[in-house]
């Protein structure tokens, strides 16, 4: 076994969108690599075939299906983000709540200092905690 990567599939050409937004809110992450569809292939001409980024030394991995499915993303699925400090929670959380849905606003819950849970404007869930 090589690697085991977090997988994202992005529906209607998302997926650079995406990524651009979360490397840009997250310090020390980047686009590694991004290869498009080309003319005459089965997906839209430009949009992201196959992508890789990393969001704080996490790999994820990231397409633009070109097949429309039942499905998106789910809460169940999210990534956990531990801030350091509460500006950076509060920054954090307010970006990705813009155009999303919030799912536990920010507050004290009992077993963190401060948590939110949001599904941002692409669907895809976060959860950002400051620990006690």
């Amino acid at each position: 076994m090589e690697k085991v990567l977090p997988f994202l599939m992005f529906q209607d050409g998302k997926a650079e969108e995406a990524m651009n937004f979360y490397t840009s809110l997250i310090e020390d992450s980047r686009i590694t690599e991004v290869v498009r569809y080309g003319p005459n292939e089965a997906g839209e001409e430009g949009t992201v075939m196959q992508a890789t980024f990393t969001l704080k030394g996490q790999e994820f991995m990231c397409i633009d299906s070109n097949v429309k499915h039942q499905f998106s993303f789910t809460p169940s699925f999210s990534i956990f983000v531990t801030c350091t400090t509460e500006e950076e929670l509060d920054h954090v959380y307010q970006k990705l709540n813009e155009d999303g849905q919030a799912l536990m606003p920010l507050d004290n819950y009992g077993f963190s200092k401060k948590f939110g849970w949001v599904n941002d404007r692409f669907g895809v869930s976060w959860q950002v905690n400051l620990p006690k």
